[in-house]
């Protein structure tokens, strides 16, 4: 598999959380290669409520992650 995580550092936060949804998208990738499978399952979790919370709590937990790794941006102001 390439290196497609060279490194956690980001210029501002919206870079950070899009790299936290990356992780995320990654993440269920290598949980479930089988493209065809997630595809099949995309619409039984897109339609549930419960499930797109956790998706997003996943990805909060990704960013804060990422900011702390970036000292929470405190340069970029």
């Amino acid at each position: 598999m390439e290196n497609w995580l060279p490194t956690l550092i980001t210029t501002t936060p919206a870079e950070g959380y899009d790299l936290a949804v990356k992780l995320a998208r990654v993440a269920i990738k290598m949980t479930q290669p089988d493209a065809e499978v997630r595809d099949r399952l995309r619409p039984v979790y897109a339609e549930d409520a419960d499930t797109l919370i956790a998706s997003s709590q996943v990805v909060a937990t990704h960013f804060a992650t990422v900011a702390a790794a970036n000292g929470y941006w405190r340069d970029a102001s």
